[in-house]
């Protein structure tokens, strides 16, 4: 039993030691040696586990990223659940809200966020599996939430991009943290996630609404 434990926990501790040092450098620029080195396992843990660092890499997204994104989501939809007809204010501020103050701890979030950040720039080795099967259906429930605020005319590729800008809003404040925090002369407290979703919320219905009256005219 104490060797399945052990077992167990080297290939937990490289997972989450490889998470971080993943999501701080890259893919690239971490080795092996320091992934257990930092889990505190043999060299030879990795290949053991996950055959090599790309599989690693790989189960990383699988066994952290998804399954993180999944709480996401199911914190956005039971936000959803809450109100009998959800405006497009009250989509937006769900949307933000599960990402700021949901049931992902900051720095979660932040590994979370430079993680994506990192693999969709440059890795491209989890990206097909990531959009597949957690983005393109997420967003395609997104669209059929904001379906009814949007003109007859609307086009699908158009609406897709102010999807991708909410995303884009949402994720920078999080992952651009130092800078704003420095910017504002603020803490990423409670309050100021607050003034944060606020200000999402009412940015992006300006935008939208400017749009979709000039799509209508």
């Amino acid at each position: 039993m104490n060797i399945i434990n052990n077992c167990t926990d080297s290939k937990e501790r490289i997972l989450d030691k490889a998470e971080a040092l993943f999501a701080e450098k890259g893919f690239h620029a971490v080795t092996v040696r320091e992934i257990t080195r930092a889990a505190r396992c043999n060299l030879a843990a990795v290949n053991y586990h996950f055959g090599n660092k790309q599989n690693l890499y790989v189960e990383v997204f699988k066994s952290r990223w998804m399954p993180r994104a999944t709480r996401i989501q199911e914190c956005f939809r039971h936000a959803l659940s809450k109100q009998d007809r959800p405006s497009l204010a009250g989509i937006v501020h769900a949307f933000a809200e599960a990402f700021f103050k949901g049931p992902v701890s900051d720095d979660e979030q932040l590994r979370h966020s430079r993680l994506m950040i990192r693999e969709t720039t440059r890795t491209g080795l989890g990206t097909d599996m990531v959009v597949d099967e957690v983005i393109r259906p997420f967003f395609e429930e997104l669209l059929a939430l904001l379906k009814p605020y949007w003109s007859e005319k609307a086009e699908r590729e158009g609406v897709i991009l102010d999807i991708i800008s909410i995303f884009a809003m949402v994720l920078y404040f999080n992952f651009a943290r130092v800078p704003v925090m420095r910017l504002m002369g603020k803490d990423y407290d409670e309050a100021f996630k607050d003034r944060l979703v606020e200000h999402i919320v009412r940015f992006c219905l300006s935008g939208l609404n400017m749009e979709r009256k000039g799509r209508a005219s």
